[in-house]
């Protein structure tokens, strides 16, 4: 392990597992990410780009705020987490908004106590059903904690790590001859995403990186799992994701930050009519078709 210490203003983490990471793989990926990221402004550029989304997130939800959420508001905020905004609108549209927002408020209850958070991120998904349809609910409730507050809580996605089907950018960059075939035994819980995070932290610093940390090592897992994306990912996920010649066009898309049409207003979220959803328009008004 890289051994990172502490923030001193975050409540100790519980002891987690001893990753095995792979140096010259995290090192290789991190070259690349400023490399690539510099024909489009460089790395700084989406680091600035995750500060904001994480302001917008702290302002609609943090400290309480959750129960004055409004369902416009709700739907900016979704359109910048992925797999959020290619199902939710179905799901609104047969639950209603007020079922989700009450869901939320139970999530964030007790957001400053670290140790609670496995045990509601998990009654939080339990609400829901258990299927295919519905795996973008661990994924709000992922990363509605974690931009809420980056310092207390990792980015605990799916992609990062799913233990149920071995996959994420865990076992990309893990240590070993042939980790395609390697089965790891490693929870996707609080205390793995939390070492995960220290021990990137702890890599990032190395290379000179000391502000925006937390910031940093999203883009940096954001990068690694776009590039098993382009490589290794099956067909099903890269006509999701498509092809390009812009070699960051996967990882924006990883972390939300294609969210909008910055001339349009319009978002990738797709509302029940199939309608694309205008930043800051309340639902049913804009008919204007997604691209």
């Amino acid at each position: 392990m890289f051994g990172l210490k502490r923030k001193p203003d975050v409540a100790p983490a519980p002891t987690g597992p001893v990753l095995d990471l792979s140096g010259p793989t995290l090192r290789k990926a991190f070259e690349h990410l400023v490399t690539s990221a510099e024909p489009t402004g460089g790395v700084e550029r989406y680091v600035t780009a995750l500060s904001l989304k994480s302001s917008l997130f702290e302002e609609m939800l943090g400290k309480g705020k959750v129960h004055e959420l409004s369902e416009t508001e709700f739907l900016d905020l979704a359109a910048f987490i992925t797999p959020v905004r290619r199902r939710v609108g179905a799901w609104l549209a047969e639950n209603g908004f007020e079922l989700l927002r009450v869901r939320l408020e139970e999530l964030l209850a007790g957001w400053t106590d670290t140790t609670s958070a496995d045990e509601r991120l998990a009654r939080f998904t339990s609400k829901f059903p258990d299927d295919k349809a519905h795996r973008w609910v661990r994924d709000l409730g992922a990363e509605v904690l974690h931009f809420i507050d980056p310092e207390r809580y990792p980015l605990m996605t799916r992609w990062v790590w799913d233990a149920k089907v071995g996959s994420g950018v865990l076992r990309e960059i893990w240590f070993a001859d042939d980790v395609s075939t390697l089965k790891l035994d490693i929870p996707d819980d609080y205390a793995t995403f939390r070492v995960l995070n220290d021990e990137l932290s702890q890599f990032l610093g190395e290379q000179g990186v000391f502000r925006d940390l937390p910031f940093y090592v999203d883009l940096l897992m954001a990068h690694v799992y776009a590039d098993y994306i382009n490589d290794r990912g099956g067909s099903l996920m890269r006509a999701e994701f498509a092809t390009s010649s812009d070699p960051m066009l996967h990882t924006r898309r990883m972390l939300g930050l294609d969210a909008v049409d910055t001339e349009t207003g319009r978002t990738r979220l797709k509302l029940i009519d199939g309608s694309a959803h205008v930043l800051g328009t309340p639902k049913g008004i804009t008919h204007q078709e997604s691209s």
